[in-house]
């Protein structure tokens, strides 16, 4: 089991397992709301995902579309603005900040997403993968 927080611990989970993707995320709302130049977010299967502390502290925004569904939605802690995942009992899995676990995780970042919306001044100087917002798109449809 894993376990992880907001900065002020406020709000805890626990997760059984950690399935991924761990994407790197370029997109303009993901580099906003993250206040870097990309979002770290790893797949966990929703099942494992619980909630422990200051679920009623978890305030979630949802923007509207870009493109097509799903639309974008950015949970945070009330108290110290850190993002995290809500539990959603719809969900076959749910992306978590990979800076919100507590301890090392068992997986590494498999790639970088939405490279097209990166700024010029964000350099990629790892050997990942690189996919484009539409390529993204194509890949996750052949799953």
């Amino acid at each position: 089991m894993y376990t992880g927080g907001c900065l002020c611990n406020s709000v805890r989970f626990e997760v059984d397992d950690v399935i991924g993707p761990f994407e790197l995320c370029h997109c303009s709302r993901c580099r906003k709301s993250s206040g870097s130049s990309h979002a770290a977010m790893v797949g966990v299967n929703a099942a494992g995902y619980r909630i422990t502390k200051g679920s009623d502290l978890i305030k979630t925004i949802v923007l509207d579309l870009i493109d097509k569904p799903p639309e974008y939605a950015h949970s945070f802690c009330c108290e110290c603005g850190s993002p995290v995942t809500t539990q959603n009992t719809d969900a076959e899995w749910l992306e978590v900040p990979a800076g919100s676990f507590d301890d090392e995780i068992p997986i590494s970042p498999d790639k970088h997403i939405c490279v097209d919306m990166k700024p010029e001044w964000d350099k990629i100087t790892d050997v990942l993968p690189v996919y484009t917002k539409f390529e993204l798109m194509k890949l996750r449809l052949k799953r």
